[in-house]
């Protein structure tokens, strides 16, 4: 593959999976829109990863606290914040892991037409808008109950559906439920590390089936490529995000919803 397919590919991969434009949306219409020949397996595997690296290495510190206190409430210690949220994003992930199991197939057969996610892409976009204007965006993660768990988590499993958005849909859960900007996008983004992982290691056991000669030196361009513009995206998003608010991502689905709607109807 070639040096500039293998930059579009983990640009792209890095810059869409945290902001709320999906990013299996996006590589799927990357070859209908360039031309190009579908990039394979392999390279999922790789760009997958490199977010994974992004995503966890941002957030090593709250990681390592929500990991220690976890370890100590499992074993009869007393709950605290860092516990809890880690819980919230243990049981945040079954939703997702367990349709994401039985439908992978019908999904990657059926749901990867442009049209599909042209309108996936403009009605998740409206979704995104309403939560953000309607939200009353006094929470914080500490006050995050059982039931905004499950409905987050929930709403996690519609990113199934190329086109809604990962982290566009749990941020428009987190905002209709009253959180801030900035607290259902940290939230929506530790979300993403068990379902990443997940997702790699489902495409590797996958790929290990297949017998093909592989491309070492591409798979480190995208994971590498993946991983610097993933933890780039993530630092500007959050840190801009409570004065920019939802509104250029929700313009961008519309119109790019509406492109692709031109272009395949």
């Amino acid at each position: 593959m070639l040096l500039p397919q293998l930059i579009a590919i983990a640009v792209l991969q890095g810059i869409t999976e945290f902001l709320p434009i999906s990013s299996s949306g996006h590589l799927i219409l990357l070859p209908h829109l360039t031309g190009w020949s579908d990039h394979g397996l392999a390279y999922d595997v790789a760009a997958h990863f490199g977010t994974l690296i992004a995503v966890v290495f941002y957030f090593r510190s709250d990681l390592r606290s929500m990991l220690s206190h976890w370890c100590r409430n499992l074993t009869g210690g007393p709950a605290n914040e860092h516990s809890r949220l880690g819980w919230a994003v243990l049981w945040g992930t079954v939703p997702v892991g367990a349709i994401g199991w039985f439908t992978h197939d019908f999904i990657s057969t059926h749901l990867r037409d442009p049209v599909i996610i042209a309108g996936t892409t403009i009605g998740f976009g409206v979704v995104l808008w309403l939560a953000d204007r309607l939200g009353q965006r006094v929470r914080d993660t500490s006050t995050l109950s059982w039931s905004d768990v499950v409905l987050i988590g929930s709403a996690q499993a519609l990113a199934l559906i190329p086109g809604t958005s990962r982290s566009g849909i749990t941020i428009s859960a987190g905002l209709a439920l009253g959180l801030t900007r900035s607290a259902a996008a940290r939230f929506s983004f530790l979300l993403s590390i068990p379902v990443i992982l997940l997702a790699t290691l489902y495409e590797a056991w996958r790929l290990i089936e297949i017998v093909e000669s592989i491309d070492w030196a591409g798979l480190l361009i995208v994971a590498a490529g993946a991983a610097i513009s993933a933890f780039l995206c993530i630092a500007i998003f959050l840190r801009t995000l409570e004065q920019v608010g939802m509104l250029p991502f929700v313009l961008y689905r519309l119109a790019l919803g509406a492109f692709l709607l031109k272009v395949y109807l």
